[in-house]
């Protein structure tokens, strides 16, 4: 077996002719290369910033606290108890939000299958429908 092109996957997000010349080569097809911009880069930094300061936060407040919750204690340092408060209060959103996502995109998903079919039928000429409500009485 005879290795092929060289993907190299950094040269995607570049906004050079040599994109253009390996996605013509036979490496990733242009119409599947994604350019990096500048608002995603900004996310990325905004999102190793936030980690760190969480590990800051975490590590800073290693005081140990008392937990109870439903007969269970413990002891465990501020930092974590509170990241875990707020993990488990954003699950407590995020799991029914798409739950209910999930449930309104079902229904439209419906509603635009039935709306397809009446299109589809009310562009029939008369003679076809006739003739086909006829077939269906039949059966």
């Amino acid at each position: 077996m005879t290795p092929g092109p060289a993907r190299d996957t950094r040269l995607a997000g570049q906004n050079t002719a040599a994109t253009a010349d390996q996605a013509r080569s036979g490496g990733t097809p242009a119409h599947l290369v994604v350019r990096r911009t500048r608002i995603g880069g900004i996310w990325v930094a905004f999102a190793r910033f936030a980690l760190v300061l969480l590990l800051f936060f975490v590590l800073e407040n290693d005081k140990s606290v008392p937990i109870g919750y439903f007969g269970v204690h413990g002891h465990v340092p501020l930092g974590v108890a509170l990241l875990l408060a707020a993990v488990f209060g954003v699950l407590l959103v995020v799991i029914p939000g798409t739950a209910r996502i999930i449930q309104l995109r079902m229904v439209a998903h419906g509603h635009r299958r039935l709306d397809a079919g009446t299109a589809a039928s009310s562009a029939r000429p008369a003679s076809d429908a006739a003739f086909s409500g006829q077939a269906h009485r039949a059966r």
